[in-house]
């Protein structure tokens, strides 16, 4: 056992504070990562303050992660002392469903096993996230990240990034296809850039036009403001896939007459309360609702070498961990362009 710092959240109701946490021995197919940066996601926020169910306190919460491997087991074969490496959402699974063996560990059958507030197979414990200087992982959950990324920014790939990759890779987003990304956040900003890079023509739809100039200059060829009723009888019936990056409710039926036939609105934003879709929005052009989660491992890897080849990072604002609970309200109250990145070296 090896302790390290960390910052966890005490309660559902308190700010998080600087504490210590034990990292278990590195087992025989397990990595241990020296953590060099770690991102904010806004499902950090939501877990420890309880909106997504009772977890157990405290809680070092934090999957976007990357740093370097400083020891391996004696079974590990997948990467070496020194790599640059990653961690996303989750740390293990069964590996026998059928959703394992397809390479579709996100939705394993008997539940994956979450970076951080789940039962760690390995010992029992509840898994401890990234807010903290070092992890220890099994190999097969452990990405290589490509050393031409900016290491500063890499970490929000690890949610951000494969969130959006996903189901713009599952739908084909590619040249010829018209893709609408809603909302301009920390999701929203790279659904723009990947899907910019995969061919695709992208519009933004946001609820204003505030960052207009920041969603063409990162790959959008039209941008729209949501608010103005005019944007839905101009666009509609113009897009063969619409990623929902936001997390609050939408009028689904204005946005699903958006849809060419034959389209697909997919939910990768996800709003606490329940989304009113009225039957005739999808039956006369016959479109899909769908949801997407994160990717698998290989998919991961698959984004990261896509972002390394394109040249793509998120835009991010470093912080020292010191300035968690500040950043934790500025992304309530969306004062963020567009991650928030943790420099792991200040919790030393």
């Amino acid at each position: 056992m090896r302790t390290v710092n960390a910052y966890a959240a005490p309660s559902a109701t308190e700010p998080l504070i600087k504490t210590t946490i034990e990292r278990r021995d590195v087992g025989t197919h397990d990595v241990l990562i020296d953590i060099a940066y770690a991102g904010i996601c806004h499902s950090d926020i939501h877990t420890v303050r309880g909106e997504w169910g009772e977890i157990a306190y405290p809680l070092v919460v934090g999957h976007e992660i990357v740093g370097r491997v400083t020891e391996v087991g004696d079974g590990v074969s997948k990467h070496a002392v020194g790599d640059l490496v990653g961690v996303g959402c989750m740390v293990n699974s069964c590996k026998e469903c059928e959703q394992c063996l397809a390479d579709q560990e996100q939705y394993c059958l008997k539940g994956n096993v979450g970076t951080y507030g789940a039962k760690d197979p390995a010992d029992g414990t509840v898994t401890q996230g990234g807010y903290s200087q070092a992890v220890v992982v099994n190999e097969d959950f452990v990405l290589r990240v490509p050393e031409s990324l900016d290491v500063e920014k890499v970490a929000p790939l690890l949610c951000a990034g494969i969130t959006t990759y996903s189901p713009l890779h599952h739908w084909k987003a590619g040249p010829g296809t018209r893709v609408a990304v809603v909302g301009m956040g920390g999701l929203g900003h790279m659904a723009v850039k990947i899907a910019h890079a995969m061919g695709a023509e992208v519009t933004v739809l946001s609820q204003t036009l505030s960052k207009k100039e920041d969603g063409l200059r990162l790959g959008a060829d039209h941008y729209y403001a949501t608010s103005d009723p005019e944007t839905f009888e101009t666009l509609a019936s113009s897009f063969d896939l619409i990623i929902n990056t936001v997390s609050a409710s939408i009028d689904m039926g204005a946005h699903l007459n958006l849809l060419a036939v034959d389209g697909t609105f997919v939910n990768v934003g996800a709003p606490s309360e329940p989304l009113p879709v009225p039957a005739f929005a999808l039956i006369p052009k016959r479109i899909s609702w769908a949801g997407s989660a994160i990717g698998g491992i290989r998919e991961t890897q698959e984004m990261l070498d896509f972002c390394a080849e394109h040249g793509i990072v998120p835009e991010t604002e470093l912080i020292s961990a010191d300035q968690i609970n500040e950043a934790y309200e500025r992304v309530l109250k969306s004062d963020v362009r567009y991650r928030f990145v943790i420099d792991a070296a200040t919790l030393a």
